[in-house]
């Protein structure tokens, strides 16, 4: 189903002179988009269209914020130092997977 098809009442008329609006983004894909939309990998139009929905639904702005929150926890969290040990097994891991791949 595309996103003009599903019905959800987004994809009303374009004031003359504008550009269109994305069609209002269900829950779902809401949801879906959290990661792309915290990344700032979203078109302009896109993230207007996520940033509408999430103004006005309380159970998808406690998942974002959930999520938010979880990637600041991650990225002060993961400012302690590595081992080098582990860094090198950790490339070792991989490039053995790049190579099983034929990557």
């Amino acid at each position: 189903m595309t996103e003009d098809s599903r019905g959800d009442g987004g994809g009303g008329a374009v004031p003359s002179g504008s550009d269109p609006i994305p069609p209002f983004p269900d829950c779902d894909e809401t949801i879906e988009r959290l990661y792309v939309y915290l990344d700032g990998e979203l078109t302009e139009d896109r993230r207007a269209a996520i940033q509408r929905h999430l103004d006005l639904c309380g159970p998808c702005v406690d998942a974002f914020g959930f999520e938010a929150e979880l990637r600041r926890v991650i990225a002060n969290r993961c400012r302690d130092h590595v081992p080098e040990s582990l860094v090198e097994r950790v490339a070792a891991a991989l490039s053995r997977e790049r190579d099983l791949q034929g990557n």
